[in-house]
């Protein structure tokens, strides 16, 4: 279901993205802060691996990764791989993918086919889920590998795609094959143990990892290349204890509770970047006319170690407590949720990511030390009902539960413990 300019944005993430440029379906807005300069992470990019001693294959669809994935636990009791795979059909002639299988050694680990690949692929300037590339055309499939807790994770990952061309030129390529091609290392490195950024209940995870979110999709053309910096960052709204969005006038942010909540440090480090000044926007309403370095609002970058950068955006004008260099502490309040920036409802937009520029960076996973999940929301679609003013739908007999050290998922409704 497409999303109108309306409160729905808040969780579909129009609050930080805006309409096709040159990328995939969603672009996000650059926030480079002038005291530090991005250098490009090493994993931004996968290369082809030198031939192997086999026989030299036609492929007619080109593929590789933007990042190579790393495991992460999450609140469904699995660990996910969430990575994107990048497509391109070399050939003058339309090509239709008709599966899409990953693979570890001898194992499948996921199986894409039909409409369930179309899903999860799109071309490059366009919404429409498809499995077809036109000539020369590009696309992107996202992928989630998800995994039994405690199974063995692998250490590479295989792509073999099944093929199919309307005009096959034997002995080059026939008019089916199976081409197995972008071989990627599972990255190692373990994700940061972060605690939440906020506190109170009610805080809905509206649009993260490691469905079709506007968030999960926002790839950036920038530089030459493709940056993923959203891959798991979280719009943080919160809900009225009746379940409601809002109450009272929606165009008016003290309408929405979230407005104004301190913002804590969710780990100890040092301040890289600040941005303030910027004014509130109406809710309810798309800004228009914002230059690049103004989407992400008033902001914050933290330095947390390991490559690690955090970011707080959409902050309120005239809040933010700390200033470049300072070193803060975990739990420290750095400043108020407020709604600036390219945003159309008051949240906090938080994502931890590979550089300290928010849009030319690779999002990268983390988890909460402790929290409670309370549910979850029924689905997508129940976002039409919120942004109406009307109480969120839940999944039925869903049974809190604490949780540490695991990453939320979309639609998770959590309460965050004093400090």
């Amino acid at each position: 279901m497409n999303p109108s300019p309306s409160n729905r944005e808040i969780m579909r993430g129009r609050c930080w993205t805006f309409a096709v440029l040159v990328g995939i379906t969603m672009l996000t807005a650059s926030c480079t802060s002038p005291a530090e300069t991005p250098s490009a992470p090493k994993t931004s990019t996968t290369t082809s691996p030198a031939p192997d001693s086999g026989p030299a294959v036609v492929t007619p669809l080109l593929a590789g990764v933007i990042a190579p994935p790393i495991p992460v636990p999450a609140t469904d009791g699995k660990v996910h791989l969430a990575y994107e795979l990048l497509l391109t059909n070399v050939l003058n002639q339309e090509l239709t993918l008709t599966s899409l299988d990953v693979r570890a050694s001898d194992r499948t680990l996921l199986n894409l086919a039909g409409d369930r690949l179309a899903y999860w692929m799109r071309v490059f300037g366009n919404h429409t889920p498809t499995r077809t590339l036109g000539p020369a055309q590009a696309a992107a499939v996202w992928l989630d590998i998800v995994l039994d807790h405690g199974a063995t994770v692998p250490a590479e990952l295989m792509h073999a795609i099944g093929v199919s061309v309307a005009h096959p030129e034997p002995p080059l390529f026939p008019a089916t094959m199976t081409e197995t091609v972008a071989p990627v290392t599972v990255q190692t490195r373990k994700p940061p143990v972060i605690a939440p950024p906020l506190v109170g209940t009610n805080w809905v995870d509206g649009n993260s990892c490691c469905d079709m979110t506007p968030h999960r999709m926002a790839l950036n053309p920038l530089n030459g290349q493709l940056w993923a910096a959203e891959r798991f960052a979280i719009d943080y709204v919160q809900l009225l204890p009746d379940g409601r969005l809002f109450n009272g006038d929606k165009t008016k942010p003290e309408s929405y509770p979230g407005f104004g909540a301190d913002i804590h440090a969710a780990s100890e480090g040092r301040v890289v970047a600040v941005v303030d000044g910027l004014p509130e926007q109406v809710p309810g309403t798309n800004p228009s006319g914002l230059p690049l370095d103004q989407y992400a609002g008033n902001y914050i970058v933290q330095v947390l170690g390991d490559g690690n950068y955090a970011l707080y955006g959409h902050l309120k004008t005239g809040s933010i407590k700390v200033k470049v260099g300072d070193q803060v502490s975990s739990g420290q309040v750095i400043a108020s949720l407020g709604n600036t920036g390219n945003t159309d409802g008051p949240h906090l937009h938080f994502h931890i990511m590979s550089t300290p520029d928010p849009l030319r960076s690779n999002g990268l996973p983390f988890v909460l030390s402790s929290f409670k999940l309370d549910g979850r929301i029924a689905s997508m679609d129940a976002i039409d009902a919120i942004a109406a003013g009307k109480p969120a739908p839940m999944q039925p007999n869903f049974s809190p539960r604490d949780e540490s050290a695991v990453s939320p998922l979309v639609l998770d409704v959590m309460s965050y413990a004093g400090r």
